[in-house]
């Protein structure tokens, strides 16, 4: 059966023979592909949007060899159409990995618990752990994270929060600042940002200074997000 080139418009187009060997070929793939562990792909569910998060996960994705699907609020409803915990199972069967970026973290909470494949935290209203893997641009700069102090100026959120959970473990010193002014006592220090960019909380005067380091967090983005794939699926 030879059905190279053909439209699929209505079954009706198609004979016995025809369909069976559709149906044939799909299971053929399905058992090759699932059990190969070939042709990985990621659910990215973006409740907010975001240039670095997007960009960062569907290059490094793309660059394992992996399939990104970029899924909007207009794409899926969690908790409207459909439930946390049906959408968990249905894409526990269409993808191997899911980064959720959500208001809520109760949503991802949700999300774990049904879910058969990991659940990434691509931002919620607690905590935004990927942003915190980029102490690779302060490792790659000093050659060191141990012994580091990280001064933290600005309001008190989710990447803070994140901050606060992870620093202690890497031997960082973290000093926390929320007044509407601050400064910066070390003579070596350099300048950190999540983007984008806000006047208020930052003059250009110091965010495109040549102690800013905002442009190789960024892109570091893109290389820590990169572990996901590597270290929560077998075989990547």
């Amino acid at each position: 059966v030879d059905l190279k080139g053909r439209s699929f418009l209505t079954l009706r187009d198609f004979n016995s023979d025809e369909i069976k060997t559709l149906l044939w070929v799909s299971g053929d793939l399905k058992h090759r592909i699932k059990h190969d562990k070939q042709g990985k792909s990621i659910a990215m569910i973006f409740e907010k949007r975001s240039t670095r998060t997007r960009m960062s996960t569907e290059t490094g994705f793309a660059l394992l060899g992996g399939h990104p699907c970029f899924l909007t609020s207009q794409d899926i409803h969690l908790g409207v159409n459909e439930s946390s915990t049906d959408t968990a199972r249905v894409l526990s069967g269409l993808c191997d990995i899911v980064l959720a970026r959500v208001y809520s973290h109760s949503t991802l909470e949700e999300l774990g618990k049904d879910a058969s494949i990991p659940i990434i935290n691509g931002l919620s209203d607690l905590y935004h752990p990927i942003q915190i893997l980029n102490f690779l641009t302060l490792q790659e700069h000093y050659g060191k994270l141990e012994g580091l102090t990280v001064s933290w100026i600005g309001d008190g959120n989710n990447v803070l929060h994140s901050f606060m959970m992870t620093a202690a473990k890497l031997g960082v010193h973290l000093r926390v600042a929320t007044p509407k002014t601050g400064g910066v006592a070390n003579p070596d220090w350099t300048f950190l940002h999540c983007l984008p960019q806000k006047q208020e909380e930052v003059d250009d005067e110091v965010f495109y200074s040549q102690r800013s380091l905002v442009f190789p967090e960024a892109e570091n983005r893109k290389w820590t997000i990169m572990y996901t794939p590597q270290t929560k699926m077998p075989r990547f």
